[in-house]
């Protein structure tokens, strides 16, 4: 079953580790919806659903036409990302507040994990970092990729609905793009005399959706892409979550943060925090791209 690491925190025992999760998705979209898939072993093989199948209407006798889903087998294998936080000792003992400090520090080093997945999660490429994983920039392609014109173009919300409908089988839960672009979007937005819907979400976070699909904001989805003879351009995926569609994979227990203990070199403890975690899309259709978005 897959869970959001909102319900995997409420499900968990240590309050630090809660405390770190509830600090990694307060700042992130894209963790606040991505389901997490946990597997045993350190990797997931599946069947990528490629073409669907189609059905027709026959008049008795007539021959039927045979027509089956497509897959690819796709390996989806976990990497290892994280980072040590270590903390003197002389400040844990002189400190009035030793959980305040561990907790800064720690607080600290979970939101770098977080930002190196998010990143990851956009720009992901094995050939150029083979201790990564694949993003969604390299697993959204062919069809799945809507373009504003051969150098690019201003973002029209004729296109971002023809990006809207590249995914199939169900509106996409995610729009996810760079905040120069939003601000194109709320731009369009005020001039055809509408305005993008505006709620809290359950973190007390004012989010956005356009036509009932939230607008998910990265800082790592550049503004600088080349497309054509333009080198100012973004992209903005849409995609839909679950096992059915996109999903991460972890390790059983998620996020862990872990206690290494005193360090022989020099005086103080270290915190581990790290996470077995990839990226797996099941069903090819639930993801597509829009490229070449100028300002």
């Amino acid at each position: 079953m897959a869970l959001t690491l909102v319900e995997a925190a409420k499900l968990s025992n240590d309050s630090l580790l809660r405390g770190v999760i509830e600090t990694v998705i307060l700042d992130s979209p894209i963790l606040q919806l991505l389901p997490f898939v946990e597997i045993t072993g350190n990797g997931l093989t599946y069947n990528r659903e490629n073409v669907a199948p189609t059905a027709a209407f026959f008049d008795v006798g007539d021959t039927w036409a045979e027509s089956t889903p497509t897959f690819t087998q796709i390996t989806a294998t976990l990497k290892i990302v994280g980072g040590d936080a270590d903390i003197d000792n002389f400040l844990l003992t002189t400190r009035s507040n030793i959980q305040d400090l561990q907790s800064a520090v720690i607080s600290l080093k979970a939101k770098a994990v977080q930002r190196k997945f998010e990143d990851t999660f956009v720009n992901g490429d094995t050939a150029v970092d083979a201790k990564s994983f694949d993003g969604i920039d390299k697993l959204a392609t062919g069809a799945q990729v809507a373009t504003m014109g051969t150098n690019g173009a201003t973002l029209s919300l004729t296109k971002l609905d023809e990006l809207v409908d590249l995914v199939k089988g169900g509106r996409p839960d995610m729009l996810l793009m760079s905040k120069r672009t939003r601000r194109g979007l709320n731009t369009l937005a005020r001039a055809s005399g509408g305005f993008l819907e505006t709620d809290r979400n359950e973190f007390g976070q004012m989010v956005q959706w356009y036509d009932g699909i939230p607008v998910g904001v990265s800082d790592n989805i550049s503004d600088a892409k080349t497309v054509g003879t333009s080198n100012d351009c973004s992209t903005v995926y849409a995609m839909s979550f679950g096992e059915g569609g996109l999903a991460g994979i972890t390790a059983p227990g998620g996020l862990i943060v872990e206690n290494v203990g005193s360090l022989e070199t020099k005086d103080a403890t270290r915190t581990r925090v790290k996470w077995y975690v990839s990226v797996a899309l099941f069903n090819a259709l639930k993801l597509a791209k829009l490229v070449g978005v100028r300002p």
